[in-house]
This record gives C-alpha cells, structure tokens and sequence, in this order.
C-alpha cells in the first residue's frame, strides 16, 4: 500500500528521530542551527534537537551496510552558493544523477551528508 508522508500520520509510525554521533557536536549544532537554519527546541543544556521539515527512508542495494543522510533545496546551485558563503565545504560539487542533483557537504567532526534537489 502506498501512502504519502501527509496520509501516513495515523499510522502505528508518526515519525522518526536520527542522531549524529561527533567529536565536534557543538560545531554541527551551530551547523544545522545557524548555516542550515533549521528550527531547534533546546533540550536542556545545549542539547538542541532539530525538526525537519519533511523526511523520509529508502532501502537501497549495496555491497556491505551504510547509512546516508541528505538534505532536500529546491534551487541546490543556490544552495551551495549560500552555504559556501557561510564557509561549508563540499566534498563532492553538484552532480546529476538522472533522479537529481547531488551534492555531498563536509560538516564538522568528519561527517558527510548530501544535498539533493529531487527533478
């Protein structure tokens, strides 16, 4: 059965928590807080928690177990323009993948996650 994210919310899920596990947590905080902008409730203590705006979990084929994260724009060349401006470093500059373009970020304690502008 396919359910769009809008439909899905009575179901026995209603979302999902991820967390980023850094040797420099108060610099990915400052990250997703001031250069992302996303909106944060503080937990106590600096321990900051972020709501995205939409979300979602794919299951790909791969030859060992990894996970992924990436973050949706709309105009991704923009995107990196504003967040190069900010002084965020791109491991891999944008490409297109046929579904997209992508993007890969390298935030602070050595993680990387994907920018992608879905076509």
């Amino acid at each position: 059965m396919k359910l769009s994210i809008w439909e899905y919310n009575h179901g026995m899920i209603t979302g999902m928590h991820g967390m980023f596990f850094s040797p420099e947590a108060d610099a990915l905080r400052a990250f997703l807080r001031d250069d992302l902008g996303l909106p944060f409730r503080d937990a106590g203590g600096g321990w900051l928690i972020f709501d995205v705006p939409m979300a979602d979990v794919a299951v790909h084929p791969y030859g060992s177990s990894k996970q992924t994260l990436s973050f949706f724009c709309d105009d991704i060349h923009k995107t990196v323009d504003e967040l190069k401006a900010k002084g965020t470093a791109f491991s891999q500059m944008v490409i297109d993948e046929g579904w997209g373009y992508r993007a890969t970020m390298s935030l602070p304690g050595g993680i990387e996650a994907d920018l992608v502008q879905r076509k």
